[in-house]
């Protein structure tokens, strides 16, 4: 290759993952998207491991800036859908977090992210004009989408969580990280019930068993089984629901876990502060603790 079409290539390669980039970061959720909710104080980020995009992404649905919510509860009232009506008014006093974690951290595994990213947004368009709050069978559809279209190299582990202002605590695993849940006036990380922490395997490795196009479908590792939601009750006042990729969870120094023990001191040192300095400390403590070996994300949620 002579020197000036290697130049062009290298130019035009440069140019294309700076667009890349840019589209990268314009899904990347903002300060203004962070849910805002009566007696709830929310807080997370994402820490890519090369300092651009990664597989970690988060999407926050704070249902009242998102979407309008009046002039849906208008038409449902017109088309004489009480339960819809209903399901509307309640997602008036909750919002949604999505927090998934692509494997691999480059940039380029910020594509399947950012498929799943616009997927997501635009089912969660129909689920409401339909149901007036988001559903399962959300799920079960990107689950089956993501199956029929990406490879099995690559997986996508997810959870999706709705937090409401009575601090109930619903959400849905795909192979993610359990959440953890702060006591503060017992100061320290509160045990679950396994029970209460069902999940599933990764998104698009497994087609759901449960969708109407079921006999399309061929699946040599078989199929999946319907979605259950998991339900938490929270919180005591003060109380600190962590969600967070396997970034926190498998990071160390030599052989030594930051999680939970290390997390957990540092979470009671900062347990009197709001969600975004509790965050800002614990980013602080891990990044001191060992150089990053992957994306690292978390989200602090925490009762007022």
């Amino acid at each position: 290759m002579r020197p000036q079409m290697m130049i062009d290539s290298t130019s035009v390669l440069s140019e294309e993952l700076k667009n890349f980039q840019d589209i990268a970061d314009r899904i990347k959720p903002s300060t203004a998207d962070i849910p805002a909710l009566e007696g709830v104080d929310v807080y997370g980020e994402t820490l890519p491991l090369r300092g651009a995009g990664g597989g970690d992404h988060i999407i926050y649905v704070d249902f009242q800036k998102r979407y309008d919510l009046q002039a849906r509860i208008e038409r449902a009232e017109t088309q004489g859908r009480a339960d819809i009506v209903e399901n509307l008014k309640a997602c008036r006093k909750m919002a949604g977090i999505v927090l998934l974690d692509v494997s691999g951290h480059h940039l380029t595994d910020a594509i399947l992210a950012a498929m799943l990213h616009q997927a997501f947004l635009v089912g969660s368009l129909y689920e409401l004009d339909m149901f007036g709050h988001i559903t399962k069978h959300l799920f079960e559809n990107l689950n089956t989408r993501f199956y029929d279209s990406s490879s099995l190299h690559k997986y996508t582990t997810m959870i999706y969580g709705e937090i409401s202002e009575d601090s109930t605590f619903r959400f849905l695993s795909a192979a993610h990280p359990a959440p953890v849940v702060f006591s503060h006036k017992l100061d320290r990380f509160m045990p679950v019930s396994q029970e209460l922490c069902t999940s599933f395997p990764p998104i698009g490795t497994l087609p759901s068993n449960n969708i109407i196009d079921r006999r399309k479908k061929q699946s040599t590792l078989g199929f999946k089984d319907q979605y259950q939601l998991n339900e938490w009750k929270l919180m005591g006042t003060g109380d600190i629901l962590l969600l967070y990729t396997d970034g926190l969870s498998e990071h160390m120094k030599d052989n030594e876990r930051y999680f939970p023990e290390r997390l957990e001191r540092k979470v009671r040192e900062l347990k009197h502060k709001r969600a975004r300095q509790i965050f800002e400390g614990i980013k602080t403590d891990v990044l001191n603790f060992a150089e990053a070996a992957d994306d690292i994300s978390f989200v602090v949620i925490k009762r007022a």
